[in-house]
């Protein structure tokens, strides 16, 4: 495969991927407006995904290609490559956590009483969809730079990671059209608003291609990786699961997170 061919599968890989945002928004219209419920429990099932591909997908990635690297960069060795994949990993939740303290109003996140108007939780669904939508764009950034670069590095494991990728992107997709489409009942807008933030992804996979590709090694890309890890998981703690718990049952949270981890299983199973 020439260096065209493999540029152009790579970004195709990407922007799949970053796509599939798409996907979930689409189906968010098949779901009844005010239906809190379902809702709650698309939050947690989203959470359910990015946890489990970020332990048990994303994070062993990332340490295996720091630790091996390839025949022109040395790998930096197991311990090291553990202890560097750790602090990228919290680096990447302080990164998130960042975003969580500067977007305006997020910090004065307001919890809704289960007995609060209709109104009164379509608001609060709506500004934290578009909250959402912007730390999911925010961190589908690097994930694009991590499939692309993965892609150029070995097709094989760049598909996996894109299909895994894809996966999720489909309930993140639901996680911000939902609740902008509960607020608004403007069905274009929380289409665009979700897809948009999908294609953050190709836009890192851009930036990769133009910027970063000539001077990362395997060592960066999984430094890469385990910072978008970090992201997933500071956001399904932060956000998703405590959304799914204050709109849903009691248990949908817990509910919807293993359905999500069941799936994700599933899938790595099959791949």
């Amino acid at each position: 495969m020439n260096i065209q061919s493999e540029v152009f599968t790579a970004f195709l890989i990407t922007f799949v991927a970053g796509a599939a945002t798409a996907i979930g928004a689409a189906m968010t219209f098949a779901i009844k407006r005010n239906d809190f419920k379902l809702f709650a429990l698309g939050m947690s099932f989203s959470a359910g995904v990015m946890i489990y591909l970020s332990f048990m997908d994303i994070m062993p990635i990332a340490m295996r290609m720091m630790r091996d690297g390839n025949a022109a960069v040395a790998g930096i060795g197991e311990k090291p490559a553990q202890l560097f994949a750790s602090a990228m990993f919290f680096a990447g939740v302080l990164v998130a956590a960042c975003i969580d303290y500067f977007i305006p109003e997020h910090v004065e996140h307001e919890m809704i009483d289960k007995n609060s108007s209709a109104s009164k939780r379509r608001r609060n669904a709506g500004r934290v969809g578009i909250i959402t939508a912007i730390a999911l764009g925010v961190h589908n950034f690097p994930e694009g730079l991590s499939v692309f670069v993965t892609s150029m590095e070995n097709v094989a494991l760049g598909l996996s990671v894109g299909i895994a990728i894809m996966l999720h992107n489909i309930p993140e997709g639901v996680s911000v059209a939902l609740p902008i489409y509960n607020a608004t009942g403007n069905k274009k807008k929380a289409f665009w608003t979700a897809t948009l933030s999908g294609l953050a992804e190709p836009a890192g996979a851009i930036a990769a291609y133009f910027i970063l590709v000539p001077y990362l090694t395997p060592v960066g890309v999984g430094a890469a990786m385990a910072v978008t890890a970090g992201i997933m998981i500071f956001i399904s703690l932060d956000e998703l699961l405590p959304m799914a718990k204050e709109y849903g049952h009691e248990h949908y949270g817990i509910v919807g997170a293993f359905l999500g981890m069941f799936m994700m299983s599933a899938v790595s199973y099959m791949f």
